[in-house]
């Protein structure tokens, strides 16, 4: 088994439940194909380079997984018949330090997927609090310490 990183390129047209449908269909295609996915990094909806099939924007999610070397060309076909992907890329892992770095951004992966999501809270208004109030002394002006103006 190799370490392979798959990034996908889903098309935006698709509404959030049939996109994250789409990922679990690739994510199954690997699996069926003997693969263990270690993590997986939703990118999120990101601007193209350039347009691709009229879309100028895409869903990129990234998928880490060990596979058979074997197994990638069916992958890959499944890959090119499917129609909700606009662009995808298969990048192998083979030396000692590639393996060190995939292993690094898998930890990092997985971390960020532990990670809670920051959801922002409707700011809740608040009654003002009442103090009391506090009459300092104005300053007086007098006539000496400011210049006339004649």
């Amino acid at each position: 088994m190799r370490n392979y990183e798959n990034l996908v390129i889903v098309k935006p047209t698709l509404t959030a439940e049939e996109i994250q449908a789409s990922v679990k269909a690739i994510e199954e295609v690997i699996t069926s194909n003997g693969g263990e996915i270690a993590a997986t990094s939703p990118m999120g909806m990101r601007k193209l380079a350039y347009p691709i099939e009229k879309n100028e924007r895409g869903y990129y999610h990234v998928i880490y997984s060990s596979i058979a070397p074997s197994a990638i060309t069916e992958i890959e076909r499944r890959f090119r018949i499917n129609e909700d992907l606009l662009r995808f890329v298969t990048i192998k892992y083979d030396t000692n330090r590639e393996i060190a770095a995939f292993n690094g951004m898998v930890a990092k992966a997985k971390k960020a997927a532990e990670a809670p999501a920051k959801v922002e809270t409707p700011a809740v208004e608040e009654a003002p609090v009442e103090t009391p109030a506090v009459e300092a002394e104005a300053p007086v002006a007098t006539e000496a310490a400011a210049p006339a103006a004649e």
